[in-house]
C-alpha cells in the first residue's frame, strides 16, 4: 500500500504551515501549531501583505482571492454567496479575501481595477480572474472551470 502524497497547507488562524496528507484532506485536519481546524468552510481574512505570500506560495492547494473593500455594494453583495462557495470549495482550494482600502498596495501590485475582483491562484501564481459580483454557483463553476476544486 503506498502512502497518499503531502500538501503543504496554511493554517486560516496562526498561519503557520502545516504538512498533511492528501488522503486527509476531507477528515477535518487541525493545525499542528495552533491545534484549530485547517478548513473552516469560510473565507480566510489576509490583513497584510507578508500573509497573502505565505498563504499564495505555500498552500499547495489552490488559493482563490476576493479582492474587495467595505464600502463596495456588490462585494458586500457578494460576500454572502463566497462564503457558501468556500463551504463548497473547501478543502480543494483555500477562499481568501483582501480588503483593498487596506491594504492598497496589494491592489495596485495586482493591478486590481475594479472590485469585486475574483484571481485564482495556484502554485504560487495568478491563473485566472474574474471582474464582478457573482452569487455561490457562479463562483463554484468559474473556479472547476479554471481547473480547481
Amino acid at each position: 500500500m503506498t502512502e497518499s502524497p503531502s500538501l503543504h497547507i496554511v493554517c486560516p488562524h496562526c498561519h503557520t504551515t502545516n504538512r498533511v496528507r492528501a488522503a486527509q484532506l476531507g477528515s477535518a485536519p487541525d493545525c499542528g501549531s495552533c491545534h484549530r481546524p485547517l478548513f473552516t468552510a469560510h473565507s480566510t481574512a489576509l490583513a497584510d501583505e507578508a500573509t497573502f505570500d505565505r498563504h499564495i506560495a505555500r498552500n499547495e492547494i489552490p488559493v482563490l482571492v476576493d479582492f474587495w473593500a467595505p464600502w463596495c455594494g456588490p462585494c458586500r453583495q457578494m460576500a454572502p454567496g463566497y462564503e457558501q462557495a468556500a463551504g463548497q470549495l473547501e478543502p480543494q482550494v483555500r477562499l481568501a479575501k483582501v480588503d483593498t482600502e487596506a491594504l492598497p498596495a496589494l491592489g495596485a501590485r495586482f493591478n486590481i481595477r475594479s472590485i469585486p475582483t475574483l484571481a485564482l491562484f495556484r502554485g504560487g501564481r495568478e491563473v485566472a480572474r474574474q471582474a464582478g459580483a457573482m452569487g455561490a454557483a457562479d463562483i463554484v463553476r468559474w473556479v472547476k472551470a479554471n481547473g480547481a476544486g
